[in-house]
């Protein structure tokens, strides 16, 4: 699965990489982004890129309630398309989550280690993930996301056995194109990005919180440090 993540990257080179041309999202940098929380999502509105806030844990159109999303921050890519939940986002409700390193757990002597991974390039990526428009018991609308992922590469393998769906260049370009509508062409993007272009280094277990969001979460730490 994928619970935590980063995105400390500046505004500047979000809008840059995704070509983001409208922004209806109070960005700032963070380093312990967790589930139910707002987070950056860009979508593909008419041939333009817009990046808004979307709830983190999708909740379906259809849903009676918002409890339903602490089950779906994230969505399997293995059989998504038959999924109730997901199945009909697939053709139009796609969306890329920026984001520059992402956090899992290892148990290791003395309790479990967290690891952040990131790009070789320590560059700004994308999470694939799907978004759907839910009207609450006021008559709200609340937009919400689920981040999809994958089997694990060679690096991730050895500390969890899931991870995000990461884009970049072209593979992200694609994934919000409003054109691209086959479900063999959209399901080719879910899978593990290569792990020669990744690195990990275990950070402070004070990620474990979500109340503490701060630089030195990030700083590489000792193994078994607390």
């Amino acid at each position: 699965m994928c619970g935590r993540y980063t995105i400390t990257s500046n505004i500047e080179e979000v809008v840059e990489v995704f070509s983001v041309r409208k922004t209806n999202y109070e960005y700032m940098e963070r380093y312990n982004v967790a589930p139910t929380q707002l987070v950056p999502g860009i979508i593909n509105n008419d041939g333009q890129r817009i990046m808004e806030d979307f709830k983190w844990g999708l909740i379906p159109f259809w849903s009676k309630d918002s409890k339903i999303a602490y089950k779906t921050i994230n969505a399997r890519a293995e059989g998504i398309e038959k999924k109730p939940a997901f199945r009909h986002l697939l053709k139009r409700n796609r969306l890329l989550i920026p984001s520059d390193g992402f956090y899992e757990w290892r148990q290791e002597e003395g309790g479990k280690q967290p690891f952040r991974f990131q790009l070789k390039t320590k560059s700004v990526f994308a999470f694939a993930g799907l978004y759907d428009t839910w009207r609450n018991p006021e008559g709200e609308e609340v937009q919400s996301c689920t981040i999809i992922t994958t089997t694990p590469n060679a690096l991730v393998s050895d500390v969890h056995d899931r991870m995000p769906v990461i884009l970049t260049g072209e593979a992200a370009a694609s994934w919000i194109n409003e054109d691209m509508e086959g479900t063999d062409d959209v399901l080719s993007y879910l899978r593990p990005y290569p792990a020669e272009l990744m690195v990990k280094y275990p950070v402070s277990r004070n990620v474990g919180n979500v109340r503490n969001s701060y630089a030195t979460l990030i700083e590489e730490v000792p193994l078994n440090s607390k």
